[in-house]
């Protein structure tokens, strides 16, 4: 429950109101992020609440940090205006559709008590004075209606504008723009028209006592506190003050921002000053705050708010444009002096809070999670069930990254107060932005709460200038932008990848260190073999540990970091260049996730790297495994080597039945320079065995050419050659709904474009996209779509389970790669990492999306991790914690098959029972749509598939798990 009460103004009795959005039976849709189109604002200076209407119908309600409300109007007309009554809990709502609502705020759920519907004219302006039973309403038409607001009727009172104005103009006046009280007499009504007349209203006299005229077009209009003087802001820049007894002319005429003739003449006409405020301080000079008055020389200059103070003014800069602004008062009582505090400045895509006590008017540190898209969203990632430890360890970090230059007082918007929320497990969303920052987020309760800021781009040198622009041409804008991450909550291990096909592993640690020399591995992915490359296709082909001048050694390899030794002139095609240049000057990396390994794609023979599709993580293994539509690659993080590098169809056996061939080969030009000895095998096609620990650091001694290199040990036919297209995935984001159920933390697959192949007959469909989904243009190259660490069986039939990873592709392949592990200890670390293709485990419709095991009992088999400690710790500590976890242990039920394998692809999801590999059940989900994100989560107990479909639709497939069989509930929500 969320209370609002008073904090203890004088005047009202405090009041007490409940404004929990959602019923907790009922399904929650909780909206993050900023209001989207926001088109008016109020603020209740008693309960200390913001509101904020958009232009879709929808109101935000905003507290102290946590507090948070969404309501909607059913019509989804814009908002126009917002008053609050004052201290009532209660709200006044005008739409453009010329309807006014009264919000009941005092009630669980927020709802209109009373609507009241305008059919002849339009609603323009409303004002309801403090503690005033009458509501004002103004109209297109120049009228003024007064609403009663106990009963939400009509009152019968009308102020026509004739009346109004009488002879004072010969035409219509336009629209009442105005309509405040006196505030030392409630019953004398300012009346502003957009034609620069304004009327004070006797309410009790039914006449006009008296009229203002001024030739330029009416804004605003406010009150000095006293009842005697008020202020106008005008279309041509300037603000008029006026003596309410003195109405032949204005007392003062000022140009803000007008430039001052030497010769006295008039000041040169500004820009429309669309709203001013004025508000008395007892120990000074008057604020006047406004917005808009800036000189038309002033062409692409951003919206300024000025605020005149004394002989002062400051003209404050936004990002973005003003929808609107409220400037904060110690006092509710519009008859006292004011003392303002703050502004609260509503902009297109912002929310500034400015401190006006304070030298240089800081603004106040926003607490609301609105800053989600300061930078893009390119990337996503949502994980429950995380350990108790982790949220605290992040915010710990995260707090000492506290910018500099806000105001030091606390937030003024501070009403209201979060009950104990309906969670009981901890939940943490991770952003990857085009800017090449990463956010850690909160999401336990119903409100997002930042807890720690990662700048991935500090890894690498800033381009000073046109020529030292970063070769990576593939990325015009944002090189650092994140394409996706892969992260272990239990480890605290991150890895992530950006566009300009980088990959970069973390750790995290509680301690700051200084990175004397960021290691770097660089690895040459080919997608097809040029001629001059081709392997010998005689001789015996036998698999081999392949080891061309590299020390399976760490500590043996020579230096990590190096310059690049590929070429980059004029004169030739680019080779052996990667995108972005790691920084060579010591890195201070300061308490939080450190830099570990920084692996980049350099490019072949001129051509680009591929962007990389998917990527995933696991500290028990030690393993960093990505891929793209070149192929994949596996990375051993605590060697800094790289262990293998393979295309896709070399994943395939000779006599897989999904094997895939590779269509209309071309010649490929001849690479500018021999391959760099420290850069990744290009291995060839229908490897069995693999082992090899290439160090980045290693020379070549000319006894491992180009040629040698190439030269397949399993297959003495020639290799394939594939189609090469140069293309750029474009990273589209779609999270997958909570569905408020509990997420299994280690069911997150990573979101990879789709892709089809029109030849095979499983993928032999067409879709549309809809507008919001990115077009792609279809292509035979087989790319990465999907990994997962887990302990299977590695072959058909095996009996004992081992490490293995699942490999999925864009055509609907499902691949088992074996790995062989070292024992731990010092072993791990100088003996190296066996790897073994193991072929297709099944083929789906589409490409793949999601993977994971079960046990024959159905419970979830999450990846193996290693328990975090802190790299930066003494050894004592370290071997304290530095424990493997042990692998799920097999089920106890006997039987033949002991596992299950939950796959799914864009159309179709398919269980396949392990060590057979025989298909248990296939469900087509859709035929009409695609799916984008699909994850293996648990609901009321039982394992499902949730589905998020193109067409906007969320599926979900129930799994029930039996000894013998499995059984299915598809359902639509």
């Amino acid at each position: 429950s969320e209370q609002v009460s008073s904090p203890g103004h004088g005047g009202p009795a405090a009041l007490t109101c409940d404004i929990m959005p959602l019923r907790a039976a009922q399904p929650l849709t909780v909206r993050h992020g900023f209001p989207y189109q926001p088109s008016s604002m109020a603020f209740d200076p008693v309960q200390k609440i913001l509101a904020v209407g958009t232009q879709n119908g929808a109101l935000r309600l905003f507290g102290r940090a946590g507090v948070e409300c969404y309501c909607q109007h059913e019509s989804g007309a814009a908002v126009i205006q917002l008053q609050f009554l004052i201290n009532e809990g209660a709200l006044v709502s005008a739409l453009a559709d010329d309807s006014i609502h009264l919000w009941n705020l005092r009630q669980k759920i927020p709802a209109i008590l009373h609507s009241l519907k305008f059919n002849r004219e339009r609603i323009t302006y409303c004002h309801l004075p403090f503690q005033s039973k009458w509501l004002y309403i103004g109209t297109e038409r120049g009228n003024i209606h007064i609403v009663n607001v106990e009963s939400f009727t009509l009152s019968g009172y009308v102020i026509m504008w004739n009346k109004a104005i009488e002879l004072s103009t010969k035409t219509h006046p336009g629209p009442v723009v105005h309509i405040s009280d006196n505030p030392m007499d409630e019953g004398k009504l300012l009346i502003g028209f957009e034609c620069g007349v304004v009327v004070l209203w006797d309410l009790k006299c039914k006449k006009a006592d008296y009229r203002y005229n001024h030739d330029e077009a009416i804004h605003s209009v406010d009150w000095h506190h006293e009842g005697k003087q008020f202020v106008c802001s005008h279309s041509d820049g300037t603000l008029t003050t006026w003596n309410v007894r003195a109405p032949a002319k204005p007392a003062q005429i000022i140009t803000p921002h007008g430039k001052q003739p030497k010769d006295g003449k008039k000041p040169e006409p500004c820009k429309p000053i669309l709203k001013v405020e004025y508000k008395t301080t007892r120990a000074g000079d008057p604020f006047h705050v406004l917005s808009g008055g800036l000189s038309y020389d002033t062409v692409g200059r951003r919206a300024c708010l000025t605020v005149m103070h004394g002989k002062s003014t400051a003209v404050l800069e936004m990002d973005y444009p003003i929808v609107d602004f409220l400037t904060l008062c110690e006092t509710p009582y519009p008859n006292d002096f004011q003392e303002p505090y703050a502004v609260v400045v509503l902009l297109e895509k912002d929310l500034v809070v400015i401190d006006l006590g304070q030298i240089g008017y800081p603004i106040f540190e926003n607490p609301y999670p609105l800053t989600i898209h300061e930078s893009p969203v390119t990337c996503c990632e949502y994980f429950a069930d995380c350990p108790a430890e982790l949220i605290p360890a992040l915010y710990s970090v995260g707090s000492r990254q506290k910018r500099q230059g806000y105001s030091k007082k606390e937030w003024p918007i501070s009403g209201g107060n979060w009950g104990q929320g309906t969670q009981s497990y901890p939940e943490i969303i991770i952003t990857g932005h085009a800017d090449g920052s990463i956010k850690f987020w909160d999401a336990s309760a119903l409100m997002l709460q930042v807890l720690y800021k990662l700048k991935t781009a500090k890894v690498f040198e800033r381009a000073r200038g046109k020529e030292d622009k970063p070769s990576a041409d593939i990325v015009e804008e944002d090189p650092f932008a994140i394409q996706t991450l892969s992260w272990c909550p239990e480890s605290r291990m991150l890895c992530v990848a950006g566009v300009s096909a980088h990959v970069i592993a973390y750790r995290f640690s509680k301690q700051e260190v200084t990175t004397e020399e960021v290691q770097l591995l660089e690895v040459r992915m080919q997608g097809e073999f040029t001629d001059g490359d081709s392997p010998d296709p005689g001789g015996d082909q036998t698999p081999t540990q392949l080891t061309p001048g590299a020390s399976s050694s760490p500590q043996e390899s020579e230096p990590l970091a190096q310059p690049p030794t590929g070429s980059n002139s004029s004169d030739g095609p680019r080779d052996n260049i990667p995108c972005l240049q790691v920084r060579s000057s010591p890195l201070k990396q300061s308490p939080g996730y450190q830099v570990e390994l920084v692996i980049q794609l350099v490019w072949v023979s001129g051509e680009p790297p591929q962007p990389i599709t998917s990527l995933a993580i696991n500290s028990s293994y030690g393993l960093v495994v990505f891929g793209n539509s070149s192929g994949l690659a596996v990375v051993d993080y605590l060697q800094k080597t790289l262990l293998l590098n393979m295309g896709t169809t070399e994943l395939y056996s000779p006599s897989d039945p999904y094997q895939r061939q590779p269509r209309s080969p071309r010649k490929q030009r001849q690479p500018s320079g021999g391959d760099s000895p420290r850069l990744g095998l290009i291995l060839p096609p229908l490897i069995t065995t693999f082992v090899a620990p290439t160090a980045l650091g290693d020379s070549n001694d000319g006894s491992n050419t180009s040629e040698d290199r190439c030269k397949s040990p399993t297959s003495g036919k020639p290799p394939y050659r594939y189609k090469q297209i140069r293309q750029i995935l474009n990273n589209i984001l779609f999270k997958c709904c909570h569905l408020s159920c509990r997420i299994s933390v280690s069911s997150f697959s990573h979101f990879v474009l789709p892709s089809c192949c029109p030849d095979a007959k499983d993928n032999s469909f067409t879709r549309s996209r809809s507008s919001s989904v990115t077009s792609i243009d279809r292509e035979s190259r087989e790319a990465i779509s999907a990994f997962h660490f887990c302990e299977s069986y590695p072959r058909k039939n095996d009996s004992q389970i081992g490490p293995c990873v699942l490999v999925g592709t864009t055509q609907g392949s499902v691949m088992m790669v074996a790995l062989s592990l070292p024992p731990g200890g010092d072993q791990r670390l100088q003996q190296p990492v066996g790897i073994s293709s193991c072929g297709t485990l099944v083929s789906l419709k589409g490409g793949i999306l999601t993977m994971a095991l079960l046990d024959s009992t159905g419970a979830l088999l999450p990846p193996s991790y290693e328990p975090w400690y802190d790299p930066n710790a003494s050894d004592e500590e370290k071997e304290k914690t530095r424990r493997r976890r042990p692998a799920s242990p097999p089920s106890s039920q006997e039987g033949p098959e002991s596992q299950f394998a939950v796959l799914c692809s864009e159309k179709q999801a398919k269980v396949v029972a392990m060590p057979s590999h025989t298909r248990i059940y296939k469900h087509n989900i859709t035929e009409s749509s695609f799916v984008l994100r699909a994850d293996v989560v648990q609901m009321a107990g039982a394992n499902c598939i949730a589905c998020f479909c193109a067409n906007g639709h969320i599926m979900t497939l129930s799994v029930f798990c039996g000894q013998e069989e499995i059984l299915y509930r598809f359902c639509q929500i």
